[in-house]
């Protein structure tokens, strides 16, 4: 699957809002946003008054990089979300959350997204005992994802978890520290994926249009 390898912090001022894709960074004053909070190039100082359809076109790329993905396979999470009962917009937001990638960072793995894509491709992520290497692999209500015991002392999952103690513990999962380790208890609850603030609603128009 192709992947965008270019600067994360240019999603970010392009967005107009922090979208937490460096870990520690984002919070400091490092953070290229908190620096230079407009978007990049030579016209990003400009006064843009933003249509209708850019509007919702922003919403759709911004939720697209929170998750890491590309279009093609974010297309794909929608229409697998216009065929479940209830609201498209929560149903496709809750399938990006059942992701591996994105609930091991969740949990604390990783840092970010793309930490925790790194760690499930190289066989460090378990769910229900077996060793799962597909990022977007979609977890159920019930299953238990850990990480190998050979993989609990890496540096980067011990910054990853002192870092996501200070994030409120999602009420869909059930995680013990401790163990690395977490079982998932229900689906994603919509209230609690606000952070960047999502307007799903957008996306929905986005490509409805």
């Amino acid at each position: 699957m192709a992947r965008y390898i270019g600067p994360v912090c240019k999603l970010c001022r392009r967005e107009g809002e922090k979208l937490f894709l460096k870990g520690e960074r984002c919070l400091t004053e490092k953070c290229a946003f908190t620096r230079r909070g407009y978007p990049p190039g030579q016209h990003g100082q400009g006064r843009i008054k933003l249509s209708e359809y850019a509007l919702r076109l922003r919403e759709k790329q911004k939720v697209r990089r929170v998750y890491g993905m590309l279009e093609r396979q974010f297309r794909i999470y929608f229409h697998r979300a216009t065929r479940m009962k209830g609201g498209t917009g929560e149903k496709m937001l809750q399938l990006l959350e059942r992701r591996l990638d994105s609930v091991c960072y969740r949990i604390g793995f990783g840092a970010t997204r793309a930490e925790s894509r790194q760690l499930v491709k190289h066989n460090h992520v378990l769910v229900n005992g077996k060793r799962v290497n597909i990022p977007s692999y979609v977890v159920r209500i019930g299953d238990k994802i850990e990480l190998r015991e050979k993989s609990r002392k890496l540096k980067l999952v011990e910054l990853s978890v002192g870092l996501a103690e200070r994030r409120p513990i999602p009420g869909w999962l059930e995680i013990d520290r401790g163990a690395f380790a977490a079982v998932v208890k229900s689906n994603p609850i919509r209230e609690e994926l606000n952070e960047p603030a999502i307007r799903e609603q957008y996306v929905v128009e986005y490509y409805s249009r």
